[in-house]
This record gives C-alpha cells, sequence and structure tokens, in this order.
C-alpha cells in the first residue's frame, strides 16, 4: 500500500509554510504522495471544515509543490472540469516538464451547480465533460497534433508541447457508476469520504467487470478524514462526529447501509473516519489494505492547526509500522 496526505491549502490554516514545509517534510519522512482538492468558488463544507474561505488554486499549488520537491507523487483528488482540456494539458504537460513523470490525476465531475454557473458551464453534463477531458488529455499524451469534435469542445490540429506525458488518471466519485468507469476507461478509482463496507462492495462489482471484459483492474484509492488524539475516544470527541454523519446521511446514499440501518453513531463511518492513536491508524491501514485499497491518502483538514506535528508524527511512527502490515 501506498500513502499520501491532503495539503492544507485551504481555509485558515493554508500559508506558504505549511504548504511548501509540509509538502517536503511529507517527502522526507516518507509519504508516497501529497494531495490537493479543486474548487473555482470555495464554500466551506459545513460541519466539516472552518469557515475561511481561503482556496490555493490547485494547478499553482502543484507546481509550487513540485519546484521543491524531489519525488514525491503529486496528486489531485480531485481536479474537476472548470478549465477547458487544452488548458489543463498545457499546465500539466508543463508541471512534469519541469518536474518529471509524477503526477497522479484524480478527475472528478465536482458536486456544485454553482461554480460551474459562475464559469459559464452551467447545464453541459459533467460526466460527459469529465470523459471527454479525460480522452483529449491522452490524446495530447500520444500525438503531436490534436482534434476533437464533440456538443462540448470542438477543436483542430491544435499542438501541447511540452506534452503532459504518462499521466496516471484515477475516477474520483463514490457511487456506483464511477467504480464501472475507472475499469472500462482504464482508470484508478480514488472516492473520497467512503465506508469500507462500500468499498468492498465496489471492488468486487470491478472485479467482476474486469473479469468479464478482460480489462485490468484497478488501482483503489481512498482519501480518508483522519484525525489523532492520544486515544480513539479522544480522536472521537473532537472530529465533530455530527457533522460527518450529516454529511453521510445527505450525501451518502449510495453507501452500503450499516447495520444500524442509518448513520447514527462514528462506528457507523468506518472507513469514513480513522481516528484516534498512532497505534490506532496503524490498525484502520491495515482494515483498508484488507479491503482492497492500494492508496491511502490520509484527510487531516480537522487538526490543520497541527498540520507540521501531525506530518512528522504519521511519518515516522505510523507509516513504517503500517507498511509492515500491508502489502503492496
Amino acid at each position: 500500500m501506498r500513502f499520501g496526505i491532503l495539503l492544507p491549502h485551504f481555509g485558515e490554516h493554508a500559508n506558504r509554510e505549511n504548504v511548501l514545509d509540509g509538502a517536503r517534510l511529507a517527502e522526507s519522512v516518507g509519504f508516497d504522495s501529497v494531495f490537493t482538492r479543486d474548487h473555482v468558488v470555495y464554500e466551506p463544507h459545513s460541519g466539516i471544515e472552518t469557515a475561511d474561505t481561503t482556496f490555493y488554486d490547485t494547478i499553482t499549488t502543484m507546481a509550487m509543490v513540485a519546484a521543491v520537491t524531489e519525488s514525491i507523487t503529486i496528486g489531485t483528488a480531485a481536479l474537476i472540469p472548470y478549465r477547458h482540456p487544452i488548458h489543463v494539458a498545457r499546465s500539466l504537460g508543463t508541471i512534469t516538464e519541469m518536474a518529471g513523470e509524477r503526477l497522479l490525476l484524480g478527475l472528478g465531475t465536482g458536486r456544485f451547480d454553482r461554480e460551474f454557473d459562475a464559469v459559464g458551464l452551467g447545464g453541459i453534463p459533467r460526466v460527459e465533460m469529465l470523459k471527454e477531458t479525460i480522452g483529449i488529455l491522452r490524446d495530447f499524451s500520444a500525438n503531436p497534433l490534436t482534434s476533437h469534435d464533440s456538443p462540448i469542445y470542438e477543436f483542430t490540429d491544435i499542438s501541447v508541447l511540452p506534452t503532459p506525458s504518462k499521466l496516471d488518471i484515477w475516477w474520483c466519485s463514490s457511487v456506483p457508476a464511477s467504480a464501472r468507469f475507472a475499469v472500462d476507461m482504464g482508470l484508478g478509482w480514488l472516492p473520497g469520504r467512503i465506508t469500507l463496507d462500500t468499498i468492498g462492495l465496489r471492488r468486487r462489482v470491478m472485479a467482476e467487470r474486469s473479469e468479464a471484459t478482460g480489462l485490468p483492474m484497478p488501482k483503489i484509492g481512498v482519501v480518508a478524514p483522519t484525525r489523532l488524539a492520544g486515544s480513539r475516544d479522544e480522536a472521537i470527541a473532537g472530529a465533530n462526529v455530527p457533522g460527518l454523519l450529516k454529511w453521510a446521511n445527505d450525501f451518502g446514499k449510495w453507501w452500503v447501509t450499516p447495520a444500524s440501518g442509518g448513520f447514527e453513531t462514528a462506528e457507523d463511518l468506518q472507513g469514513s473516519l480513522i481516528a484516534g492513536s498512532a497505534d490506532d491508524v496503524v490498525s484502520e491501514a491495515a482494515a483498508f489494505a484488507d479491503a482492497g485499497v492500494d492508496h491511502l491518502v490520509f484527510d487531516l483538514r480537522t487538526q490543520f492547526d497541527r498540520w507540521l506535528e501531525l506530518v512528522q508524527l504519521i511519518g515516522e511512527d505510523v507509516l513504517p509500522r503500517a507498511r509492515g502490515t500491508t502489502t503492496g
């Protein structure tokens, strides 16, 4: 299993030191990857994030992190199609040329209409927009000249040099169709805030589809909200479980229903919340590995006030032991 961490490029703790020094520290203590989110109109998630609307641009942040690190993978979870694919190809090609082939491009459809409306993209089918974006990026990666003709994007004989070569592309979503898309399109699958039971179900569906079609089984990643403390009870107490449960009940309708019949307790969130001591996090990582997860990304947004301290703690105490209990 590989391990990543979400960068604090949003909210009240977003600053140069936390983003750039944090990325360097993550690389030095053994993380495999750092990740960014994407918004053009940032409205913090109620009950999960602070009200501060600071948000560092995703691609700009990726470029800055690439410039101050050497080899760590730089990922998005998820890049949303607010930008024209030519723009995305140009940006990613430049980063790849300057920093090497170490981008993991998680792409998603986004959630909020307001953002698409704000940039003149309201009403366009987002799944189709995302599929076309993936195809266009792959075309630019493989061909000196690329053309495209569809109701969404139309252009002829466009060259993007340097090319965004060898992009590792993942589909970011937890809905059932996203797992099928990952198999059919040869992508990784990278949901966020999803339960272990749901991961297990999606993985079985993907394996069946892979076997039936002869297509490769995708890699699976998860971005998991994480909170560390001296004990699990202490971590749970500070995790705003009511906010996470509200999120699960509002947006987790495609998740496997827990045995209780609904998302009512912290135990019902297993997989969509990692909480506890370093020992607990090691055990949780093993549970994700058992569920078939290949890449676990820790999301510490509720503890960005302890960001550098926790990067050090996880890197030095959790990761070596977690790697000892997982494979891959």
